[in-house]
């Protein structure tokens, strides 16, 4: 069988794109990262996409006059490419309702939170300003609205009595280097279905139990 054509969106560092990269690697993986398109040629991703082999584009959105043109290069890029599936992987620009609904359900993004709670910029501050007790990450199919979408995989990271911002995101990260290759993994194996917008996993087995880790002594 053909492994899904992934392309991923970035503005940054790239460390969920490593991840993807990292687990795309492996032969018997379902998915291959094929392009890599940042939105200006700073993006430490870039480099990043090029030591393991991928062709990368830069589309800087500051040499549009609209979003729409902007996004219909991207949109033409990754068409050229044949790419099935896109990964946001740190993309700091709000796509409009005209991208979205161009690539819905073949368009998912990671979220460092618990969905739908803290969503937006902030996280971990907001989380710790807010007092909870645990946290995590979201990946998600995108949907016009910030941070909204049917659900892919949650995961849940303890928070820690003496948790800065800082500590509380390398946790969360360390969480989010898992959570999107299996999302995708679920994705290109085809147990993934959509109902109702909310997302249903075939042949998922649920946990008889759920443990609830307690950091407090």
């Amino acid at each position: 069988m053909a492994r899904l054509r992934v392309g991923v969106l970035i503005s940054g560092r790239g460390s969920n794109l490593q991840a993807l990269i990292d687990a795309a690697a492996d032969p018997a993986y379902p998915a291959e990262i094929v392009l890599v398109v940042a939105n200006h040629g700073d993006a430490g991703g870039l480099a990043r996409a090029k030591a393991a082999g991928i062709r990368t584009e830069t589309i800087n959105h500051r040499a549009f006059n609209a979003k729409q043109g902007f996004e219909a290069s991207i949109d033409a890029t990754l068409r050229a490419a044949r790419i099935d599936l896109v990964c946001l992987a740190g993309f700091m620009r709000i796509l409009s309702s005209w991208f979205v609904e161009r690539w819905r359900d073949r368009l998912i993004n990671i979220h460092p939170s618990l969905l739908p709670a803290f969503k937006g910029l902030d996280t971990h501050e907001r989380v710790l300003a807010a007092g909870a007790r645990f946290t995590g990450c979201t990946v998600h199919f995108v949907r016009p609205d910030v941070d909204d979408g049917p659900i892919i995989v949650q995961a849940v990271v303890p928070v820690m009595p003496d948790d800065d911002a800082d500590s509380l995101a390398a946790r969360v990260l360390g969480a989010e280097h898992h959570s999107y290759p299996l999302a995708v993994r679920l994705i290109a194996e085809g147990r993934i279905q959509i109902r109702d917008d909310r997302v249903d996993i075939l042949n998922a087995a649920a946990p008889a139990e759920v443990v609830m880790f307690n950091p407090i002594k």
